[in-house]
């Protein structure tokens, strides 16, 4: 790696890279800390158009602009308002179809003068729709053609060059970022909203996913009566391939549990341990979780008190399952 570096250093001016680094950091997030004092009337009314949008929000945008266009579409719809890219070079030949009267458009361009938007804007405005764009040149084409501009022009670009769009892009994704959480906010978004978008992922899972959908029950659930031996919880845990079992009185209530650990640091005290009712055994009044719950919070409980089996119980204190932190496991949540 030292030769490498060695090497390039007489191809390449390597002098200053962290300090340019810094620069550029500096640069675009003093391009994004200059939006918050523009936000006002014209992004409420943003927003608002969001609100009331029937079908998609259509984002469009070339270049750079497109890329983080996709970027907010996406966010749009994982955060409860539907959307989707259009390619304005695609849109001219066919894609404008995508475009309903029940759409909102919103049009990404720094200049406000890109040739693929303004070939589309004819169409946009014979369906009546509302457009909102996001520029760094308010005056633009595009600009006075919209219902809405939202002002994302900053002083410079990151680049040295100051030609790459750098701190300009930072600045659209940012308010493309305001406009969607906005939105979000307003149409009380929850985390199980998010989640039934995101089912497939980790983040959908440890807001979906609860105890009763985890947990061990019928033979995979090791029970024993609180009157029988320490050797009928030996039996059912190796029976249910359990870590535990729960222990339960007369009326079915949960009374105790005994682990695999508990049961080996029995036998290792005293051997006839293993006859003795299981009661000496037990652990009394355990940590316990109502099916209902989230995953999280079991797995919370779990590594608080550092256990790996959790009984669950219904609201008459009768267990109906087991959870073992292995289902965690498997299950992505951890």
């Amino acid at each position: 790696m030292a030769d490498f570096a060695g090497k390039t250093s007489g191809l390449f001016d390597t002098d200053g890279l962290c300090e340019l680094a810094r620069e550029v950091l500096r640069i675009e997030a003093d391009a994004i800390r200059q939006l918050v004092e523009r936000i006002g009337s014209d992004f409420e009314k943003a927003v608002h158009i969001l609100l009331n949008c029937k079908g998609h929000v259509v984002v469009t945008g070339m270049g750079k602009s497109g890329a983080i266009g996709r970027k907010i579409a996406a966010t749009l719809s994982s955060t409860g308002t539907p959307s989707l890219f259009l390619h304005p070079a695609e849109g001219v030949h066919g894609d404008l179809g995508s475009i309903t009267p029940n759409d909102v458009v919103l049009a990404l361009s720094y200049s406000g003068e890109t040739d693929e938007l303004l070939a589309i804007l004819p169409a946009i405005k014979r369906l009546g729709i509302p457009l909102i764009v996001l520029t760094g040149n308010p005056n633009s084409t595009l600009a006075r053609a919209a219902d809405v501009v939202l002002d994302v022009s900053v002083e410079r670009e990151a680049c040295p060059l100051n030609l790459a769009p750098t701190a300009s892009a930072a600045a659209m994704l940012a308010m493309g970022d305001a406009l969607a959480l906005a939105a979000m906010k307003a149409k009380r978004f929850t985390q199980e909203d998010f989640a039934r978008l995101h089912p497939a992922g980790a983040l959908g899972r440890r807001l979906l996913l609860r105890v009763k959908d985890l947990m061990r029950t019928g033979e995979r659930m090791a029970v024993v009566h609180f009157r029988e031996p320490t050797r009928a919880a030996f039996a059912a845990i190796t029976k249910a391939r359990a870590g535990a079992c729960v222990v339960v009185d007369d009326e079915g209530k949960l009374c105790g549990i005994v682990t695999d650990g508990d049961l080996r640091r029995a036998l290792l005290r005293d051997v006839n341990l293993f006859n003795a009712p299981v009661t000496e055994v037990m652990t009394k009044s355990p940590k316990v979780i109502h099916p209902d719950a989230l995953a999280t919070e079991a797995l919370r409980l779990m590594q608080s008190y550092q256990i790996d089996d959790l009984p669950v119980i219904d609201e008459h204190g009768r267990p109906v399952g087991m959870l073992d932190v292995q289902d965690l496991l498997q299950a992505g949540i951890v």
